[in-house]
């Protein structure tokens, strides 16, 4: 029965709930899952490996496929081998939950669906990506096209696509070469790994997936793991519109862009957008140019490298003399974040494929490693080029370090910190703004000749005092008007204690039952 106060429970699970799906992840209604998903080859894996306890991971998208994969695998590997579901990964789909696998003492993981292909640290993994349709024909009869269309000569052209046609790529890489062999024009691939081993010291300079088994590998890359492509070559993504095609975009600035859409069979070029999604970085630059207290975001915990990049950013925060706190929020959302109001800009480390986040929903701005390193400078421009890369982003820093050094004096004194008083000019407000500093020794002097009131405030009840000049929360909470219940201890007497009421919230024990009026 329904009151005006209460309601029985019955629309709650009565009510449908439409559930929008993935397209990329789902798996097409004519395809077999054993050959979608891997199954024999997927088996043929733990079985060679002899693992004992291995962690599936699925996005959500996928979850309801992990039932049939669990008992496919189930009936093909050897007695003695357990198998877990990984369910709600703590940061991005994309990476190797290896946290949560450890849970449950995994000793290896196989990984379904899309993925960022991160270095892991700990365990070693299975890839399985799906295969999605693909019109091998068409899609290279299209990028052909694309390279004879160009006017001017193309040197070279870089093919990227989505992992789920890693199955197919090895053919239509053929197929390029073939028809472009009578040209000039050098097709540059690298091959996607299916398998991953952990590389717990892995060199700075290497951050390629060379501890994988890799399919037509031509290795063609700087010495940071990235793509080495001239400023006349093409780089063509096969694929959706996805944060893969939009990192592209970011880090390869100064060349053409195509994108090949399977679903679609239609080519376009997207290096006129790349304009606009730098100027939409360089506003949150300027935003973290006039931040004082930033929030180091721990976005990934299976990449291998991010605990050296945390290191990285607290250091330069250090030196620049602003206040950093390091948080630990799992999947960001507008809430969580809204929490640590004294925080005036977070940094995100993170994937390459979770680094980039829109954030004109949060209250504070999201900005990228190497985004904080331009902020930082004096000038406040673009280095030349866009790095996601954790590797290549410490290797810069280290030779940069070093030339700066050289070029500072044998001191190593710095002309910043020569008049740390002076104001800066903010593209946001359009005024002048005094720098707060932090982690600044000051004078030794009595707390009484402390003009400001908040300079101090009573640690426990012992009467203690805490100086507040170096937190910025604590400062933050003293400019608030509303701090919290007070404590009052010791002011106010105890109550007797004495017997509540009991049963439910529509009738208690205690209370008259209704009356015929």
């Amino acid at each position: 029965m329904t009151t005006t106060f209460s309601a029985s429970g019955e629309e709650a699970i009565k009510h449908s709930i439409d559930l929008n799906s993935c397209p990329s992840a789902q798996r097409p209604k004519c395809s077999d899952i054993l050959g979608f998903f891997e199954i024999e080859r997927t088996a043929k894996e733990i079985r060679d490996g002899g693992y004992k306890r291995v962690a599936l991971q699925f996005p959500d998208e996928l979850l309801h496929e992990s039932v049939p994969i669990y008992r496919l695998l189930k009936q093909r590997i050897n007695e003695g081998q357990e198998m877990y579901v990984l369910a709600d990964t703590s940061y991005g789909s994309c990476c190797v939950d290896e946290v949560a696998a450890q849970h449950v003492d995994a000793d290896a993981m196989v990984h379904y669906g899309h993925a960022c292909l991160s270095q892991t640290s700990r365990l070693p993994v299975i890839y399985v990506f799906g295969r999605k349709p693909i019109d091998v024909d068409s899609c290279v009869k299209q990028v052909v096209d694309v390279i004879v269309s160009n006017d001017e000569s193309v040197s070279s052209v870089l093919i990227r696509h989505d992992v789920a046609y890693s199955y197919r790529a090895g053919e239509i890489i053929k197929e390029l070469r073939d028809r472009t062999a009578a040209t000039a024009t050098r097709i540059v691939y690298h091959g996607v790994p299916m398998q991953m081993e952990p590389s717990p010291a892995q060199p700075k300079s290497d951050s390629s997936l060379t501890p994988g088994k890799h399919e037509d590998n031509d290795t063609l890359r700087t010495e940071s793991g990235t793509d080495l492509v001239e400023d006349d070559g093409v780089i063509i993504y096969i694929g959706d519109e996805s944060l893969t095609l939009t990192n592209i975009l970011m880090t390869h600035s100064s060349n053409k862009v195509y994108s090949y859409n399977p679903t679609t069979n239609a080519v376009r070029l997207e290096s006129g957008r790349t304009n606009k999604l730098l100027m939409r970085r360089f506003a949150a630059v300027q935003k973290a140019r006039d931040a004082d207290v930033f929030g180091i975001l721990v976005g990934t915990l299976g990449v291998v490298s991010y605990l050296s990049v945390i290191t990285y950013l607290r250091n330069l925060l250090s030196r620049a003399k602003k206040k950093s706190y390091t948080i630990s929020v799992g999947k960001l959302n507008p809430a969580k974040l809204a929490n640590f109001m004294e925080i005036e800009c977070f940094v995100l480390a993170a994937c390459p494929e979770n680094s980039l986040i829109e954030s004109k929903d949060f209250f504070r701005p999201i900005i990228t490693p190497h985004e904080l390193k331009v902020a930082l400078l004096p000038e406040g421009t673009w280095l030349g080029r866009y790095i996601l890369n954790f590797d290549h982003l410490i290797t810069e820093n280290e030779s940069n370090q070093t030339t700066s050094m050289k070029e500072a004096g044998k001191d190593g004194t710095e002309d910043e910190d020569a008049d740390p008083d002076r104001p800066s000019f903010s593209l946001i407000t359009g005024k002048y703004r005094q720098a707060r500093r932090f982690g600044v020794e000051e004078d030794t002097a009595d707390v009484s000749d402390s003009g400001d009131a908040s300079a101090v405030v009573i640690r426990n009840q012992e009467t203690s005092v805490a100086k507040l000049s170096d937190s910025a929360a604590a400062l933050f909470l003293q400019s608030r008007t509303y701090r919290g219940l007070d404590a009052r201890v010791g002011e106010d007497t105890p109550s007797v204690l004495e017997y509540g009421r009991s049963g439910i919230a529509r009738g208690y024990t205690n209370e008259l039952p209704p009356t015929d009026a």
